[in-house]
């Protein structure tokens, strides 16, 4: 869910919406997860997670009706939120869109899975203003939603802004010619979904490869590795984010941020519960800052079984952890936050700490890559702590 940072975009210019950050929390949004599964899908301006203060809201909260018309005011910039349904990505993005508003940026919410016909009613009320713009600027483009939409427009300047560590691997695919798969999806069997998407998706990656008259940028404070020629590599290191909020205050414990790789089949639970005991108990841990998709039944369990607070953040924790308070140790499994938060949080006196996934903890179905990306996400994290060992409760 983070936006462009050090310009506003032109006007005539529509982000279409991909997650962001999320993960992350989000992303980023909990703050961001290396399994994006179905991101919540926004974007907006600024460094790091859509900035700026909460006003009053100047559409219904639950948005506008499908297909309405948005004018563009102040930045002549339109965010569009294609809202998912569930109900703790929604309330994040909310409070995003009111930060957003309150940085002067139109918001114009989307109920874009609110039924059958949705999606025909998102689709034809976007695309007037996907033809007019000039540059389009999205957060996750491993979405459906975000491809089929990138088939309308004719805009030659394709901005892809996300903090998440999906972006690793969309630049990598991108660069190598291969079709968009999310890490923890690939090397299973295409579904008939798949199939008949599939000439969505190609032309999608068409549209995102640079060509004559045709600029595609990457804004992302993830390292890139490969990049695809033609392709403009913008870092994102948080310095809008820095500037306007904080320092936080520091408490004297370490926090926990949570994961929802047991969610999304990749990592045993009672692994994972093994662990999060170990954390808790060898550094004294006493707060966990859910991710957004972890299930209610594993967090009463983990709540039960370790003593934590359970906190479900209502904004990126980017924004949380430089809000304050937080814990002077920030301890995490491979995720977005290994990235983020040692940005977001520079100059302060807080260690981000990252302990690796142990390849006993994934399960039968775990993608084949699983362990290589994760240990990735980890081996190229910088201004972190990498914690080799923990005394488990097993």
């Amino acid at each position: 869910m983070p936006g462009v940072a050090g310009r506003t975009p032109a006007a005539g210019s529509a982000p279409v919406p991909g997650a962001a950050s999320g993960e992350r929390p989000g992303a980023t949004g909990s703050g961001g997860d290396p399994v994006p599964g179905s991101a919540p899908e926004a974007t907006g301006p600024a460094d790091g997670p859509v900035p700026g203060p909460a006003p009053e809201a100047t559409r219904p909260a639950d948005g506008p009706a499908p297909g309405t018309a948005a004018a563009v005011v102040h930045t002549g910039l339109t965010l569009v939120v294609l809202s998912p349904n569930d109900p703790m990505t929604r309330g994040q993005l909310r409070r995003m869109a009111e930060l957003a508003r309150g940085e002067g940026h139109e918001v114009r919410w989307e109920e874009a899975r609110g039924g059958a016909t949705a999606p025909f009613h998102t689709v034809g009320g976007l695309a007037p203003l996907l033809r007019r713009a000039k540059r389009i600027v999205m957060g996750d483009p491993f979405s459906r939603y975000v491809q089929l939409l990138l088939t309308i427009t004719r805009a030659r300047d394709l901005v892809v802004v996300d903090d998440g560590t999906a972006t690793m691997e969309f630049v990598a695919q991108l660069a190598r010619g291969e079709r968009l798969v999310r890490w923890h999806r690939r090397g299973g069997r295409r579904g008939p979904r798949d199939l008949v998407f599939g000439p969505v998706s190609a032309s999608a990656r068409r549209r995102l490869t640079p060509g004559s008259g045709r600029r595609v940028e990457v804004f992302s404070s993830m390292p890139i590795n490969e990049t695809p020629d033609g392709v403009h590599v913008t870092a994102n290191d948080f310095s809008w984010t820095r500037a306007r909020f904080g320092p936080p205050r520091l408490t004297k414990g370490a926090d926990l941020v949570g994961t929802s790789l047991v969610e999304t089949g990749v990592v045993d639970p009672d692994r994972y519960l093994d662990a999060v005991k170990g954390l808790t108990k060898t550094y004294g841990a006493t707060r966990y800052f859910a991710h957004r998709r972890e299930s209610t039944d594993k967090l009463h369990r983990l709540a039960v079984e370790t003593g934590l607070e359970i906190v479900r953040p209502d904004l990126p924790l980017e924004l949380i952890a430089r809000r304050g308070p937080i814990g002077r140790t920030i301890l995490s499994f491979p995720s977005t936050v290994v990235h983020t938060l040692p940005l977001a949080l520079a100059g302060t006196e807080v260690r981000v700490a990252v302990f690796d996934i142990d390849p006993a903890w994934l399960t039968a179905t775990a993608s084949p890559r699983a362990q290589g990306f994760l240990s990735g996400v980890t081996g190229t994290a910088r201004d972190v702590h990498r914690l080799s060992a923990v005394t488990t409760a097993i």
